[in-house]
């Protein structure tokens, strides 16, 4: 029971079954193909070797198999948390490639901790607050930051400029440096790219266009007409290390280590989830967590960067056909022979192609169908979605972030602040309650207001409940009771509890009764706790609505001395309709 709770992947492989292996060796032989000239692309972003690219993705992929619970997620080199690491760690490098490599170590180490003290703490629920919006405009932002970060290679000039704006521009005025041999190269492949998918669709586009252009270049001897190649690449396996630093190196990461752990676990999460939901299991949140964080430690200590659930890879194990853990521990010995035996041809690489490869990773990142959809269906959530792109753009991943989020979260305070309410009556051939507002037919029982409340009444909107229910009564000629609603409050606090009673209070003075129908939950505990419920008397807390009104009608018949009838609801039963 603790293997399956503590280690989930490798609980599955001790039950492993002989007829998914042929699945599964396929599938890690795919993921191979895919994962290797991406890593290599993946890590220029950075501006590492290549050969980090690829020590970025054995240990960690065979740590996520034995730890790990999904069984389709592979892990890997990710282009938005390469973005992220490349803003973090090049301002202290300061050009120095041996210097770039031991804070990409560092950094990805406190990702890997910062990861597991969140599944610790149990905190997987973070992940509902980047909505699909925040998500949309992080995303489309790393896109564009890519396309406008990868265009030297296929333009065969370097772009300088710091940030999305300066670097187009500098891109724009030096259009006539465009080294021509090495723009057929990048176009060349950039159309195989394209093309590939769309006749080919299980091929693996980025392996052949990689080594189509690697061919072309090694024996047509185009590096001498000026093509970059990406040099040779060191053969073996990565040494295991652990990072030397010290505390303030640490401190001037901390924050960003913070938004490339919070990226990488949604991320992850959103592929997970999904494949999950295709396959008929879940995934536990605060568990996955846990597991992403020992495979970033896995990838700091094999000289690795800071690695992500990798969607691309995942769909290609799930379309071949995974069954199982043992597809990442494939993908990731292939990737350790290659290293190992196979490093020679990596040399004729061309920049282009690779440039190429990451020019289609960034368009793919960005989604334009769904902004549309999003607009359609709300404007608020479709600017949000706008200003997180042009926050990621202009003031940063992290901070972009964190200003959409915040609006977010304000624009829910509002909401909550000022919920729905509605005066209830009732309308003919219409089943239970409705807003006497939105309906001109509805009818009501003379003296009795009929009120009700769409949301908690916490400290922050307990004025405006007070507010809101007095305004009803000021509506009714002659109130002389008043029936609360609170099925939709479903909670309550002191503030709260404080206003209820001068609601009451305020109506007392005026000769009108207050009553309350569908007290539930934590709003009914309180009442209890507070002993409002005890000083309303037992006979003003109704279980329904239709017990409300039935208690106002003999009151006021006994009061009045006469028979009133109330307008009888279609409705069976109790419940209230929110219309």
């Amino acid at each position: 029971m603790s293997l399956a709770r503590w280690l989930p992947g490798l609980a599955n492989l001790l039950q492993y079954r002989r007829e998914w292996f042929r699945y599964d060796l396929m599938a890690g032989l795919s993921v191979a193909a895919i994962q290797i000239p991406i890593a290599i692309a993946y890590v220029q972003i950075i501006g590492l070797p290549p050969q980090y690219g690829l020590y970025a993705c054995i240990l960690p992929m065979i740590v996520y198999a034995l730890v790990g619970s999904s069984r389709q997620l592979m892990v890997g080199p990710d282009a938005a948390t390469c973005a992220m690491v490349a803003g973090a760690i090049a301002p202290l490098a300061l050009g120095d490639p041996e210097r770039l490599a031991q804070l990409a170590v560092i950094v990805t180490v406190l990702v890997g901790l910062m990861l597991i003290g969140a599944g610790v703490a149990r905190l997987g629920f973070i992940a509902s607050f980047f909505s699909r919006p925040i998500l949309i405009g992080y995303l489309n932002g790393i896109g564009l930051s890519l396309l406008a970060g990868q265009l030297d290679k296929v333009l065969g000039y370097k772009i300088e400029g710091d940030g999305f704006i300066l670097s187009l521009l500098n891109m724009l005025q030096r259009l006539g440096e465009t080294h021509l041999p090495t723009l057929a190269v990048g176009a060349s492949a950039l159309a195989l790219l394209i093309w590939l998918p769309q006749r080919f669709a299980k091929l693996p586009a980025a392996l052949v266009t990689v080594a189509v252009a690697t061919l072309c270049v090694g024996l047509l001897g185009l590096d001498r007409y000026g093509i970059s190649v990406l040099g040779s690449v060191p053969s073996g396996i990565p040494q295991l290390a652990w990072p030397e630093t010290n505390l303030a190196e640490m401190k001037s990461l901390l924050r960003d280590a913070l938004g490339i752990a919070t990226v990488s676990f949604c991320s992850a999460m959103l592929t997970a989830r999904s494949f999950a939901a295709k396959n008929g299991y879940s995934i536990n949140a605060n568990h996955e967590f846990l597991a992403l964080g020992v495979s970033n430690i896995a990838a700091g200590v094999s000289q690795g960067f800071a690695i992500s659930g990798a969607d691309s890879r995942t769909a290609v194990n799930n379309m071949v056909g995974g069954k199982s853990q043992l597809v990442g521990i494939v993908a990731a010995l292939v990737i350790a022979l290659i290293l190992m035996f196979f490093t020679a041809p990596m040399a004729w690489i061309p920049q282009a192609a690779l440039g190429a490869v990451l020019l289609m990773a960034g368009w793919s990142l960005i989604d334009i169908k769904a902004m549309q959809a999003i607009r359609k269906l709300s404007r608020f959530e479709f600017w949000l979605c706008v200003l997180t792109t042009v926050g990621v753009l202009g003031a940063g991943v992290l901070p972009g972030i964190i200003i959409a989020v915040t609006l977010a979260i304000l624009r829910l305070l509002k909401s909550t602040y000022q919920p729905t309410d509605a005066v209830l009556g009732w309308v003919r051939g219409i089943e239970g309650q409705v807003d006497i507002s939105q309906y001109k037919e509805a009818r009501t029982l003379p003296g009795l207001v009929v009120y009700r409340f769409d949301d908690a009444i916490l400290f922050f909107n307990a004025d405006y409940f007070k507010s809101r229910i007095l305004e009803a009564i000021e509506r009714d000629p002659a109130p002389r009771a008043v029936l609360f609603v609170a099925e939709a409050v479903t909670s309550i606090d002191v503030s709260g509890i404080a206003a209820l009673r001068e609601v009451r209070d305020t109506l007392r003075a005026r000769g009108i009764e207050l009553s309350i129908a569908r007290a539930r939950g934590k709003f009914l505990r309180m009442l209890v706790r507070s002993g409002l419920a005890r000083e309303m008397e037992q006979k003003l807390l109704f279980g329904s609505v239709r017990e409300g009104i039935r208690a106002y009608r003999i009151w006021r018949n006994k009061v009045s001395g006469r028979s009133a009838r109330l307008p009888k609801p279609e409705a069976k039963g109790d419940a209230v309709r929110v219309i």
